[in-house]
């Protein structure tokens, strides 16, 4: 069965994305699933989350979409969680560059990712903070985003771009693409602010926004600096139990129609 492919975007940086794939990866290996992390972002930053030294990389994801590497020899399992990666370095900044003379450059991701089918049950795809070239590879590989957002006066502005960002998507290269659902991350529950912002999205988006929320949470951000995920830092910690309900929920919404009985 083909894998899930999700593609974890938005342009605003600061709201979490890797955080979200880091976390999200090893809740949904505590499910039981196959997990693979494809890090798109040149700050490499779910490489190190993971363990993984991003200085010392031979390859990287950068000579996997410039064609001089296949993705099954350059990913690496996590140092703890039982995901694997397909890392980033800085090298990834020149591919942009690169590509640009290339055919079909905008399917690199997709055609490296293909014959990983039976490998995993989710790819997750940690997309940089910006609408450009390695985040289209993201979005054209990918059948679902989800976007973490923090629920501040900006992020709604911001979310109108990614939107209609994904409907020209939509309509050029990845007809399949939608919006898997909007993650509200380091929520402030004593904030007024983000208790209206959390309300207008919630009827804005409707069920497109996960129930599960993500709380603002020291042990979550300090496990990045050990090269954990915040599973395996601290399993008790609140912000590492909201990403194993997260993946639940996330389990629920897309393997729903296969508990369905049969007759």
């Amino acid at each position: 069965m083909n894998p899930r492919i999700i593609a974890v975007a938005n342009q605003k940086g600061g709201v979490g994305k890797t955080t979200t794939v880091v976390n999200l990866a090893a809740s949904l290996v505590e499910h039981g699933r196959r997990v693979l992390i494809v890090d798109l972002d040149p700050q490499g930053n779910a490489t190190m989350g993971s363990g993984i030294a991003k200085q010392t990389l031979e390859h990287s994801v950068y000579h996997v979409l410039l064609g001089s590497a296949d993705a099954d020899e350059i990913r690496l399992p996590a140092r703890q969680g039982g995901y694997d990666v397909l890392p980033s370095n800085r090298d990834l900044a020149g591919a942009e560059i690169e590509l640009v003379q290339e055919l079909a450059r905008e399917q690199r991701l997709k055609s490296a990712l293909a014959h990983m089918d039976t490998q995993y049950d989710y790819v997750l795809i940690d997309c940089p903070p910006s609408l450009n070239l390695l985040t289209l590879n993201g979005l054209v590989a990918a059948e679902s985003v989800l976007i973490p957002m923090v629920c501040e006066y900006y992020a709604l502005e911001g979310l109108t771009d990614l939107v209609g960002t994904l409907r020209k998507v939509r309509a050029a290269v990845n007809p399949r693409i939608e919006i898997l659902g909007l993650l509200r991350t380091m929520f402030d529950a004593r904030s007024n602010l983000s208790q209206q912002v959390s309300a207008q999205l919630a009827q804005h988006f409707r069920n497109k926004v996960f129930d599960t929320v993500i709380p603002r949470n020291i042990r979550l951000a300090e496990a990045p600096s050990h090269g954990l995920p915040g599973l395996i830092y601290d399993r008790n910690a609140r912000g590492a139990q909201a990403y194993l309900s997260l993946a639940g929920e996330l389990l629920t919404r897309l393997e729903s129609e296969l508990a369905q009985p049969t007759h």
